[in-house]
């Protein structure tokens, strides 16, 4: 009789993930065929359907639910007995999975890139780009090792390392670099540009400002920070941006970067990563690395 292999188990965890065959296989890496016959196989030994076949998507059935729910933990299991023996030999080889949200990785990921490059050459970074949710499922999941995020996260599972703290700064448009220096609550009668729905720094933006939930339905959205510059510069509104973005996103002359008078909003990044993962050391000697990187590099800057 075949037997469950762990390959049965990543390709069916991928096809509960996405939801369709077609993006389940091009995840795996593999054809649409050879995944529908691997996953009919594995309910076939299991002798149960696991998912209800529908003509654009699919529903895991009741079982495939809390099949869905082992095998997860089959396979993070797996992840962490291969990170325990990185542990005997070189915690610093091998693959990191690295997550980071969107307003974090332009302006820090190449530094990191390049110093873990040259401290541990054996280091094989994998880093992954995307909002706070996604990252913290796929770390609980399994699917990451670590992330860069804001915190804090409130995750009872996940240890949380804060690396540095930064200030939001205003940029308005060059034209109005003469004018008096907003607080709060002279930006809440601001056109206020911000981030799409998903960013934790949208969020943030809102809290600081007490955007009120009717109000923050007509505020003009972007799709990243260099989106939303572009627009001040084209006269649209003003926006927040974390200060470790300004260097990068700020080089034109079409808009004046400036720190809010009063109380001024920041926020706190921080590296998480599951508590129970083998290699909780290494990640506390590369949080410490980040947090370096992060914080000589605002320090390097004097435009504000």
């Amino acid at each position: 009789m075949t037997e469950i292999s762990m390959k049965h188990l990543r390709y069916f965890d991928a096809l509960a993930r996405w939801g369709h065959f077609g993006r389940a296989a091009d995840a795996c890496a593999i054809t649409q065929p050879a995944l529908s016959l691997q996953i009919k196989e594995l309910e076939e030994i299991l002798g149960a359907p696991l998912v209800e076949r529908g003509a654009r998507q699919i529903r895991l059935t009741g079982f495939g639910e809390l099949f869905a729910e082992r095998s997860r933990d089959i396979l993070r299991a797996v992840e962490d007995l291969g990170a325990l023996a990185r542990t005997a030999g070189s915690p610093f080889a091998g693959r990191l999975r690295l997550g980071v949200i969107p307003t974090v990785a332009p302006y820090l990921l190449p530094a990191v890139i390049r110093d873990l490059s040259a401290r541990h050459p054996d280091l094989d970074l994998r880093p992954r780009e995307a909002v706070t949710r996604k990252l913290v499922d796929d770390l609980l999941d399994g699917r990451l090792d670590a992330a860069i995020v804001a915190l804090p996260i409130s995750e009872p599972s996940l240890h949380e390392e804060a690396l540095f703290d930064e200030e939001f700064l205003l940029v308005r448009p060059a034209t109005d670099a003469a004018e008096p220096t907003p607080d709060a609550e002279m930006l809440r009668t601001m056109r206020l540009l911000l981030l799409e729905e998903g960013h934790c720094f949208r969020d943030q933006a809102i809290s600081f400002c007490k955007i009120t939930p009717s109000r923050s339905s007509d505020l003009i959205e972007g799709s990243s920070l260099a989106t939303l510059v572009q627009m001040v510069g084209a006269g649209i509104g003003v926006t927040l941006i974390p200060e470790m973005a300004v260097p990068v996103e700020t080089r034109s002359d079409a808009v004046s970067v400036v720190r809010l008078s009063g109380a001024r909003p920041s926020r706190t990044i921080g590296m998480v990563w599951r508590k129970s993962s083998p290699l909780a050391g290494a990640f506390s000697t590369i949080a410490a690395l980040v947090g370096r990187i992060g914080i000589g590099d605002r320090q390097g800057d004097a435009r504000c």
